[in-house]
């Protein structure tokens, strides 16, 4: 089985994806940013535009993710945004041609809670007094200028099942992916602290400033 978790730029995707990792044993976590970015950075700088815009990176994370749902004995996670109704039937909609379990879920919030969450994931807030208010890296800024546009296209019909996280913890999303994908989380038992460590470090791992 595939779960594809979609959403927003900071919408809390990869949070999402790292818990159900964390408590679904055997489950892995391959995702599609890894490779749009490296083809990002093979073009010169002039020429670096939306990774998803090549055909390659498409027909890419399909096949790699083909492979992992076939010969991998558990649940692949893929934490990935895709707003462009093509874009989604070449990789979401061609993985389940191919006979793949495919499980699609778009979380939601409105537009505050997740300009919130971005400031929040942003190495820019820990640096304001150094860096002043606009040291926020492009890539924050760049997720800030997508966010209406993601936020509208995504609440289309092909784009469920949605999820509205505005009032949802990260365990309590994963746990309702799980019941409606049919499957069993392991107890969370973490507390509030331990938790709020565990998704800094996620969140650390995941900064990017290109």
């Amino acid at each position: 089985m595939l779960l594809w978790i979609n959403g927003p730029f900071g919408g809390g995707k990869t949070q999402t994806a790292h818990e159900i990792q964390r408590r679904l044993p055997g489950s892995v976590i391959c995702d599609p940013e890894h490779p749009g970015f490296g083809l990002r950075r093979m073009l010169p700088p002039e020429l670096r535009g939306d990774f998803q815009d090549l055909a390659s990176w498409r027909q890419g994370v399909v096949e790699v993710l083909d492979l992992a749902l076939t010969r991998h004995d558990g649940v692949v996670i893929a934490p990935m945004t895709v707003t462009d109704t093509g874009h989604f039937a070449e990789t979401v909609g061609r993985l389940r041609e191919l006979g793949h379990d495919v499980q699609h879920f778009t979380l939601l919030a409105e537009r505050e809670t997740v300009l919130r969450r971005l400031r929040e994931r942003s190495p820019g807030h820990l640096m304001r007094l150094p860096g002043g208010k606009k040291s926020a890296p492009r890539r924050e800024n760049w997720a800030v200028e997508q966010l209406d546009h993601c936020l509208e296209r995504l609440r289309e019909p092909e784009f469920a099942e949605h999820l509205w996280t505005d009032h949802s913890t990260v365990p309590k999303t994963a746990d309702r992916i799980a019941v409606l994908a049919g499957l069993t989380l392991q107890p969370n038992t973490d507390g509030a602290l331990r938790t709020r460590i565990r998704q800094a470090g996620v969140g650390l791992r995941h900064i990017r400033f290109d």
